[in-house]
C-alpha cells in the first residue's frame, strides 16, 4: 500500500487542464520511485479524490489553477493550511469540487493525509483542445522538478531513469485515420 502518492489531476480535453496529467507521466518517464510511493493520472475526481487520499502519510497533487492576477505558466505551491485556507469556489469544470472540498470531505473521515502539497500552475486557457499554452508548457521542467523536490522533502529517494523513458502523453499525439 502506498504511503504517499502523487497524483496529477485535469481534463486532458481542456487545453491547460491537462497539466497535472502530463507532469505526472513526464515526471514517471524521468524517474523512479520506491514502492510504496504511487505516482498517479487522476483524470477528473472530483469529490473521489478522497479515496485517493485516505490512509495516506503524504499527498502530492499537481494541477491547472487559477489565480487572481497570476501570469499563464506561473509556479505556485501550496501546503495544507494554505489550501484550505482559500476560499470555497463555484464548480465550473469536470472535476470540481476539487482539492480542498475533498480534504475537508476526508478530514471529517479521520482520513486525510498528515502533509497535503498543491503543486499548481497558472493556467492560459481552459478551452477544448489537447494542447498546452505555450506558457504552461514552458512550465512544464519546473513542475516535474518540484515534484522531485517535494518527494526528497519527505524523504522518499528519487532515482533518475537513464535512459529516460519516453512519456506517453497520448492526447498530444496526431491521431491518423
Amino acid at each position: 500500500m502506498a504511503r504517499i502518492t502523487v497524483i496529477g489531476i485535469g481534463n486532458v480535453l481542456e487545453g491547460d487542464d491537462a497539466l497535472g496529467p502530463t507532469v505526472v507521466r513526464l515526471f514517471e518517464a524521468a524517474y523512479t520511485v520506491p514502492e510504496d510511493v504511487s505516482v498517479v493520472d487522476g483524470g477528473t475526481p472530483g469529490l473521489d479524490l478522497t479515496a485517493y487520499m485516505a490512509e495516506l502519510e503524504a499527498l502530492v497533487v499537481v494541477d491547472a489553477m487559477k489565480l487572481k492576477g497570476g501570469a499563464p505558466g506561473q509556479l505556485k505551491v501550496l501546503d495544507k493550511p494554505g489550501i484550505l485556507d482559500r476560499g470555497p469556489i463555484i464548480a465550473m469544470s469536470p472535476h470540481e469540487p476539487g482539492l480542498r472540498e475533498s480534504i475537508m470531505h476526508a478530514e471529517f473521515q479521520g482520513v486525510a493525509p498528515r502533509v497535503v502539497k498543491l503543486i499548481g500552475v497558472v493556467a492560459g486557457s481552459i478551452d477544448f483542445g489537447c494542447r498546452l499554452t505555450p506558457e504552461v508548457r514552458a512550465a512544464l521542467p519546473a513542475a516535474v522538478e518540484q515534484v522531485r523536490l517535494e518527494l526528497l522533502a519527505l524523504g522518499v529517494p528519487v532515482a533518475p531513469r537513464v535512459p529516460p523513458l519516453e512519456a506517453d502523453l497520448w492526447w498530444e499525439k496526431p491521431q491518423h485515420t
